[in-house]
């Protein structure tokens, strides 16, 4: 039990870094309000984007290992760090202060999604689910995935979205398109034991590569689009509430029902609820969008601007000495 709490926690670090790594390589790679099939490919060539990927490959792994020491109801709840070790990380390394307002929020989040995946307990299950269930649950999840991509960047004459809103709304699709993965690895994980012969005559391998490989496309548009506090709690808590709804459809696993249960988990849903609205509010996500260059008028002139309450002049972005140093997350 020590090591899947060990192993989880190793898991929640690794993640939280590929997701801070994969911004700062995605901020400094131009893209637009249209989606990219190639922006994957230009990402790879920034080494801390990479950084990035080995760290999320290295996250799996601890992941994996702590399911194989402890059951799914402990290393999930702990798995939930990744939003703290995130704003952990804009902290040090981002321009803008982290308030404490902006620490309640993630921590409401983490500590809601926490608690109910620990009511909830889910349990049982088959090992194989049945073939006629798959083809529902893929299209409703690529029902979301393209509902998600037409609100971001738009459909028709409908504008896209800005860049904050475009983040949230691409790291809540990302979300929901990893459980879809992390089903399908579940299927995929019970061929295992018979070797490669039945690993790679059935389908599952097939549709982890690809459904895997768009999930970390949609990742790097969501981690490109705007700050990393906009993004980030869309993987964070989607992903296993997105898992655990398909563990119930497809593999028949069951949530703890008992009244007190359901009253834990409604309680933890309103705390989760709460810690995103609040971060939704953040200057860590409407400060960028303030700033952004897009949102100034024409012909607008850059020169020095005076700080409120303190006499003194601030340089625009053009006589900014070391443009490194705005902040990235």
């Amino acid at each position: 039990m020590d090591k899947a709490i060990l192993f989880a926690v190793a898991a929640s670090l690794c993640t939280a870094t590929s997701s801070v790594c994969q911004r700062l390589g995605a901020s400094s790679t131009s893209h637009g309000a249209k989606f990219d099939l190639l922006l994957v490919f230009r990402l790879a060539r920034q080494p801390i984007w990479l950084t990035g990927i080995a760290s999320m490959i290295l996250g799996f792994v601890f992941q994996l290992a702590a399911l194989h020491y402890g059951p799914l109801a402990l290393v999930q709840p702990i798995l939930a760090l990744e939003l703290l070790f995130v704003f952990g990380y804009m902290a040090i390394l981002g321009s803008r202060a982290v308030k404490r307002r902006d620490w309640m929020a993630a921590a409401a989040m983490s500590a809601g999604l926490a608690v109910f995946l620990f009511a909830a307990s889910p349990s049982g299950g088959r090992a194989h689910a049945p073939a006629y269930l798959w083809l529902p649950a893929g299209l409703v999840t690529l029902g979301c995935v393209l509902a998600g991509l037409a609100l971001a960047f738009g459909l028709g004459r409908r504008p896209s979205a800005s860049g904050s809103q475009r983040a949230a709304i691409l790291g809540a699709v990302t979300g929901i398109a990893w459980g879809f993965v992390a089903a399908v690895i579940k299927e995929f994980s019970s061929h295992l034991g018979g070797g490669a012969a039945e690993i790679f005559s059935n389908w599952s391998v097939y549709v982890l590569i690809g459904a895997g490989a768009a999930s970390l496309l949609l990742a790097s548009h969501a981690l490109a689009a705007g700050p990393l506090a906009a993004s980030q709690p869309g993987f964070t808590i989607l992903d296993p509430l997105a898992a655990s709804l398909l563990g119930m459809f497809l593999f028949g696993e069951t949530f703890q029902t008992d009244r007190g249960d359901l009253v834990l988990e409604a309680a933890a849903l309103a705390l989760l609820v709460a810690g995103v609205t609040a971060l939704s509010h953040s200057h860590l996500i409407q400060g960028e969008e303030a700033s952004s260059p897009a949102l100034e008028p024409a012909g607008a002139v850059h020169g020095p601007t005076a700080v409120p309450g303190t006499g003194k002049h601030r340089a625009s972005r053009s006589q900014q000495a070391d443009p490194s140093c705005e902040s990235t997350l």
